[in-house]
């Protein structure tokens, strides 16, 4: 049962949450209207008190090792609606407007847009817009 002070007499929520060795947790941004999966990415103690603080996803780039402002060259805003995490703490979800449709850099709606059909990877999902246009 959660405290005035926290959730189980945590003072800060995100004490609670159990980052990986190299002070990471996986994120999954889900659209808050009809909960489709749109991403995975990785989010750092500063990257999570971000996305809370300017209700809008903000991750870690573990390629560039920086922030990484969804959208930020995209225009493809992530607009968070609610932060959740799982039962063991060590997975975080975020409820998103993706703003524009678009959250992979493919140009694509989602990430995830290949499935396993007779042992071959296929594609189920048309580019939006050309990554061209998009990335400049």
């Amino acid at each position: 049962m959660a405290s005035k002070s926290g959730i189980d007499g945590v003072n800060n929520w995100l004490d609670i949450i159990k980052w990986d060795d190299s002070g990471l947790v996986p994120a999954i941004a889900q659209d808050v209207r009809s909960g489709e999966i749109l991403m995975v990415a990785w989010m750092n103690h500063e990257a999570l008190a971000l996305t809370y603080e300017h209700n809008r996803a903000v991750y870690w780039s573990r390629s560039r090792q920086k922030l990484w402002y969804k959208g930020e060259e995209s225009g493809h805003v992530q607009a968070l609606s609610e932060i959740r995490i799982d039962c063991d703490a060590d997975v975080v979800l975020l409820q998103v407007e993706q703003i524009g449709g678009i959250a992979c850099h493919t140009g694509r709606r989602r990430c995830f847009f290949r499935v396993l059909q007779d042992g071959e990877w296929r594609v189920d999902e048309e580019i939006i817009k050309n990554p061209s246009e998009i990335y400049q």
